[in-house]
C-alpha cells in the first residue's frame, strides 16, 4: 500500500494538476512577505513572466507600488531555494485593486472582562460582637485568602 505523501507528490506531477504546484509556490512567496503586506494581497499569479498582484484594498496600491522591486527580489529567492517552486520566474509586477478580500485569515481577538490580582492580604480584626456578621467577616477572610495563593 502506497503512502499518502507518494500518492499526494505523483498526483501534483501529472500535467492536469499543475496548477497545484504553482498555488503552492504563490502561497510560500506571500507567506515570506512581511505581514502587513499579506494582508493587502487577495491572491497572486504569474503569466508570461509578469508577477500579477491583486490587492485587497485601493489603499494598499500605493503602497505596493514602491515595493514592486522588493517582490520580485523574494521571488528570485524563492525559485532558488525551493525546488518546487523552480518554474515559477517574473520580470515585471503589475497590481491591480480587487473585490477579494485578503487571504490571510484575520486572526479573530476575544474580548475578555479585565482580571485584576488581589490586592488585599485578608489580615483585619473583626470588632463584631454579632455571631453573623463574625462569620461572614470569616467567610470573606478565607475567600481573601484562596485568591492570594
Amino acid at each position: 500500500m502506497k503512502q499518502a505523501n507518494t500518492i499526494i507528490s505523483h498526483i501534483q506531477s501529472l500535467p492536469q494538476f499543475k496548477l497545484l504546484k504553482s498555488h503552492y509556490c504563490y502561497q510560500k512567496f506571500i507567506s515570506v512577505l512581511n505581514p502587513r503586506f499579506q494582508k493587502a494581497i487577495a491572491f497572486v499569479y504569474i503569466k508570461d513572466e509578469t508577477l500579477f498582484v491583486a490587492l485587497s484594498h485601493p489603499g494598499f496600491k500605493m503602497e505596493m507600488n514602491y515595493q514592486k522591486e522588493l517582490l520580485l527580489n523574494l521571488l528570485d529567492i524563492l525559485t532558488k531555494q525551493d525546488k518546487k517552486c523552480q518554474h515559477i520566474k517574473a520580470k515585471k509586477v503589475i497590481l491591480f485593486n480587487s473585490k477579494h478580500i485578503s487571504i490571510i485569515k484575520e486572526q479573530k481577538i476575544e474580548s475578555t472582562v479585565p482580571h485584576y490580582q488581589e490586592m488585599a492580604l485578608g489580615e483585619f480584626t473583626i470588632e463584631s460582637e454579632d455571631k453573623e456578621l463574625i462569620e461572614a467577616f470569616e467567610a470573606i477572610r478565607e475567600s481573601i485568602n484562596e485568591h492570594v495563593k
